[in-house]
């Protein structure tokens, strides 16, 4: 990335609820659209979205649902810790070995004290031992983890959703679900979409939109200052791969709900914007040097100076653009992460 949006988050910015509790609907939370167009900048309501495309766009969504992926664990002298289930391990995937980060018992900061060959009891599970860091300057450790159940099955029972220190107390995982998901994998939501309800889906079905569901499940955000993403498994179906190289053939545009689904589709795009379907483990990192291939356009959120979306982002927009949009929205106040507002970078 060239230059990314240098700022610092004002508190009052950060969104501490889902707007639900704000006495907000889903939809109603705010969108900014920056338009590639002509660099002209519009404030609307995320319901209004429709406003914004036209038929025969099709919108490009991940059907990850997201996991309870925190739990209690507790180290040989009895001090207690949380351990957050990031994905499973990328080149030993046979469901005992995970990628995992260790937080302070309450979950809000980093514990960067684990050793390797040390030996945690989970909650309700057993045994889960650190193997070895992850990767050099990761808070991340590879693990092994041998549950009586399936994963899944057990955070259900015993895990609690990710959360970070500006949002204050917890909230059920319903509230870090999308109107999308189908398939739990998850460590943390992909949020870009959590402001689509049934109702605005039905309308955009009404007017033409088209739906492109994908699948990339996100591993933890928390380690993503200045760090490239790591490798998160994916599923492109070819049902849509077909539905966007239809709509590239006949003129439509191509737009992305969250970078989760920019990351998907992109592995498998060619430089001549055609897609394969395909699945597996994705290790691509999207640049503004690189640029993106399948799509015109994005839907996101907020994103902190430091996050490695940022270039991902810039390829979607350009630097001046996503420079202005970022002082709008500090400017118009805005408001940050998974339960706050919504950026579109329109064709």
């Amino acid at each position: 990335m060239t230059a990314a949006p240098a700022f610092e988050l004002p508190a009052i910015l950060e969104a501490h609820e889902p707007p639900e509790a704000r006495g907000l609907a889903r939809d109603e939370v705010r969108l900014m659209v920056a338009s590639k167009d002509d660099g002209s900048i519009t404030h609307a309501s995320f319901r209004d979205l429709a406003r914004f495309l036209r038929a025969g766009d099709v919108l490009v969504v991940n059907t990850s649902a997201t996991l309870p992926a925190a739990v209690l664990a507790r180290r040989s002298d009895g001090s207690s810790l949380e351990l957050r289930f990031s994905t499973a391990a990328p080149a030993l995937p046979d469901g005992r070995w995970w990628v995992v980060e260790l937080r302070s018992g309450d979950g809000m900061t980093p514990f960067e004290d684990g050793e390797a060959g040390e030996h945690l009891t989970l909650a309700g599970n057993g045994d889960l031992e650190l193997v070895a860091p992850y990767a050099a300057g990761s808070r991340l450790w590879l693990a092994h983890f041998d549950p009586h159940e399936p994963l899944h099955e057990y955070l259900a029972r015993q895990g609690h959703p990710i959360r970070y220190s500006y949002v204050p107390r917890p909230w059920p995982i319903e509230a870090y679900q999308t109107v999308f998901a189908l398939h739990p994998g998850s460590a943390e939501m992909p949020s870009a979409a959590r402001p689509f309800t049934d109702e605005l889906v039905g309308e955009l079905v009404s007017r033409g939109v088209l739906f492109a569901p994908l699948t990339l499940h996100t591993g933890v955000s928390s380690p993503e200052r200045h760090e490239p993403p790591y490798p998160e498994w994916y599923e492109v179906p070819a049902s849509s791969a077909r539905l966007v190289n239809q709509v590239r053939a006949w003129g439509g545009r191509v737009i992305a709900v969250g970078t989760t689904a920019v990351r998907a589709l992109e592995t498998v795009a060619q430089p001549d914007g055609s897609v394969e379907s395909g699945e597996g483990w994705t290790d691509l990192v999207i640049t503004g040097d690189r640029g993106l291939w399948a799509f015109d356009g994005l839907i996101t959120g907020w994103h902190e100076a430091e996050a490695s979306h940022l270039m991902l982002l810039e390829a979607a927009a350009g630097e001046a653009l996503l420079a202005r949009s970022y002082d709008e929205a500090l400017e118009h106040g805005y408001l940050w992460h998974e339960f706050g507002d919504s950026h579109l970078i329109s064709p």
